[in-house]
């Protein structure tokens, strides 16, 4: 095609940091489930990778709260984004979201991040597993291939704890119904009086998955739910002899309680060791606050900041979310993440704070 007939598109375009967004729709999808549409006031492609997450800022009763979803939608779909959030029982951020974000509000957003998704591992061939709310990210993979017409082969397989708590019950029939490329399973823990249900019922087995997907062993698996869910379907799957460098699964979220131990046995230790020597302390400077400190050869940068009031926003502190991104000005970091960070954003010289330590003095852009 002629470049003649093209018109560039001048629409700004989505980039992992900070963005205000207005809510635009809620949608209820089950009896405790809702999805919640964004969109920017003035025009922006919502580009990100089927699977990835965005970080969300509320303020809830005047105190700055952080919290992860996956993004729910495709890009397929570009000028808007959706998040699909289940209520939790005690769940303080679900419950005021459910409760309290409208049609018309606005807030702000981090991301897009996260290194489960359906570009950096493609194949041929994909086998979904998810369980309850986990559906978000596989959805927004498998609606990506059926509105790009991809020539891939998927098998969707979801677990819900009854019939109406199936998440795009609709939708997956749709999908299934119009392509042959799409084979949808769904199974019921249970279903309650007078709910009428045909499908498979209880736990998924290795019985189940040989039935719905022969030739499992040959695809790419992506599984996202809770954590016992993720568990036994590791489990079925190393039993089964599968490769298991084809297997990804979603993890984020709040701070496992392996990590909080560590993190508090660290303080305790840290609280009964000797001074250090004055050549063992790395300085770090905030350019824009106009302040330093000298920080032990352990911390982070994130840790300097806190010492100084300086609030760098953070949701997970492993690394994960990115929400704690600051530009590096000088100097050098040792830099763990977990896919909080692009490779171009670490090229420009950005770094996740909560899990950077200086390795001599350092400058910050905040």
């Amino acid at each position: 095609m002629s470049n003649s007939f093209l018109n560039p598109v001048t629409t700004q375009t989505w980039a992992n940091g900070r963005h205000t967004v207005r809510c635009v729709k809620v949608i209820q999808e089950t009896w405790d489930v809702r999805t919640f549409c964004f969109m920017a006031d003035q025009p922006i492609l919502f580009f990100f990778k089927p699977g990835q997450f965005v970080t969300l800022e509320l303020d809830i009763d005047g105190e700055q709260v952080m919290r992860s979803y996956t993004i729910s939608s495709s890009p397929s779909v570009p000028y808007s984004f959706s998040v699909t959030i289940k209520r939790v029982p005690g769940g303080r951020v679900s419950n005021w979201l459910h409760d309290t974000l409208q049609e018309g509000q606005e807030l702000a957003v981090h991301g897009p991040v996260g290194l489960f998704n359906a570009i950096d591992a493609p194949s041929p061939k994909v086998l979904y597993l998810s369980g309850g709310v986990g559906i978000t990210p596989v959805m927004s993979m498998a609606r990506w291939f059926y509105d790009t017409n991809a020539n891939v082969d998927m098998v969707f397989i979801h677990s819900a704890r009854s019939p109406k708590d199936i998440i795009y019950h609709r939708e997956l029939e749709h999908m299934a119904s119009r392509i042959d490329n799409f084979s949808l399973h769904l199974i019921c823990e249970k279903h309650g009086l007078g709910e009428p249900w045909a499908g498979y019922r209880g736990y998924l087995n290795h019985k189940m998955l040989e039935l719905m997907a022969p030739d499992f062993l040959e695809r790419e698996v992506f599984c996202c739910g809770p954590t016992p869910y993720m568990t036994a379907v590791k489990r079925l799957l190393e039993a089964s002899g599968f490769d298991m460098s084809r297997y990804h699964e979603e993890s984020f979220g709040a701070t496992p309680p392996g990590v909080r131990a560590d993190a508090q046995e660290q303080a305790e230790q840290a609280a009964d060791a000797p001074e250090l020597d004055a050549s063992e302390l790395n300085q770090v400077e905030f350019t824009a606050s106009g302040k330093s400190i000298r920080v032990g050869p352990a911390e982070t940068v994130h840790a300097a900041a806190a010492k100084l009031g300086l609030m760098i926003p953070k949701a997970c502190g492993m690394g994960i979310c990115g929400t704690c991104k600051v530009l590096k000005l000088g100097g050098n970091v040792e830099m763990e993440h977990n896919g909080g960070i692009t490779d171009e954003d670490v090229a420009e010289g950005y770094i996740l704070s909560c899990c950077s330590v200086p390795k001599g003095d350092v400058r910050i852009e905040f």
